[in-house]
């Protein structure tokens, strides 16, 4: 995997999110959007899947979709508190709190902002369902990384968070990836059946 690749990775996620984004309906969106990812972990060369998962793979175990984890909402303002994410590749990986948001029926979660270059949002997700069978990858899934195109868009301080597309990080495929996890104040009592899930 050359750096190219890893631009070109880039570029397609972010083209991805715009057409699910200009999608007439959420469904179809997210339909694009599985049949696309299983595309790119199956034949890009920066997929984060193992060589050895790639021979015979036949795609992701996402859900179907279903409109009752879909959800607009404001993001209220919450104490700027930091989150310096540790990892073994790239340093210390600095957020500040940007906000919270309500997911009725799910519970509060923390957006956090990127506090370094490049800036973006970020929500991690990790509900009772992780790391459990049938469930998502244990370290918790990623609903909105604006610094990596996954932004299924908003209007100012409102944000669509559809639990359908969360997705688990790249180091749930490859552990040479580094993956900052779900916080506390990502962390939810509720099962969240929909996104991507664990094989």
């Amino acid at each position: 995997m050359t750096p190219f690749d890893v631009v070109d990775w880039r570029r397609q996620v972010f083209a991805l999110y715009a057409a699910v984004r200009a999608a007439a309906d959420p469904a179809a969106g997210h339909e694009t959007w599985r049949r696309e990812r299983d595309r790119l972990f199956a034949e890009h060369p920066a997929s984060p899947l193992l060589p050895e998962r790639r021979a015979g793979f036949e795609g992701l175990n996402v859900a179907p979709y279903d409109r009752a984890w879909r959800f607009e909402v404001e993001v209220q303002p919450a104490e700027p508190v930091p989150w310096d994410v540790q990892t073994g590749t790239d340093g210390v990986v600095p957020f500040v709190r940007a906000g919270t948001v309500t997911l009725p029926g799910v519970g509060d979660l923390d957006v956090w902002r990127l506090a370094s270059y490049g800036g973006g949002l970020f929500v991690p997700l990790r509900d009772a369902g992780c790391g459990r069978p049938g469930g998502g990858y244990g370290g918790g899934r990623y609903l909105l990384d604006t610094v990596k195109g996954a932004d299924l868009g908003g209007d100012g301080d409102r944000l669509v968070l559809d639990l359908n597309f969360a997705y688990a990080p790249s180091c749930a495929h490859d552990p040479a990836w580094a993956c900052p996890l779900a916080p506390v104040g990502n962390t939810v009592a509720t099962v969240v059946p929909v996104g991507e899930l664990q094989p």
